[in-house]
């Protein structure tokens, strides 16, 4: 995955395809390669589409809070499949402070960090 997303970087610098697999006809567009062109390459990989997609919306609950309007947005999902996203990223996070001191800044996503020292935020939003 590392080496594609290398590949990717270098051969299409300011691609606008937001996509994860994209080729010479998708990288000056925002429409996903065909099905068939992405069938092949990935026979007998460990990493199947739906495991790498639900990684990658799962990982953007994450990182940027469990929002599902922002999900929503950036993946184009509908209203339920965006909330469930949201819902699997909060028990998540609610889950690792339960197991720690609590969730790092990056398991908070942008504006949820822990406020620390005086207990209030600067003018960013952090703390």
């Amino acid at each position: 995955m590392t080496d594609w997303l290398g590949h990717r970087r270098r051969r299409w610098p300011s691609t606008a395809n937001l996509h994860l697999l994209i080729n010479n006809q998708t990288a000056n567009t925002t429409s996903r390669a065909s099905n068939h062109w992405i069938s092949a390459p990935m026979r007998g990989q460990d990493a199947t589409l739906e495991r790498l997609r639900v990684d990658r919306q799962l990982e953007e609950a994450l990182v940027h809070g469990p929002d599902p309007l922002h999900l929503a947005e950036v993946f184009g999902l509908d209203e339920k499949a965006a909330m469930r996203y949201a819902d699997s990223a909060r028990a998540l996070l609610e889950q690792a402070a339960e197991h720690s001191t609590g969730p790092s800044a990056k398991e908070l996503g942008p504006g949820r960090r822990a406020l620390e020292n005086d207990g209030h935020a600067d003018s960013t939003g952090r703390a």
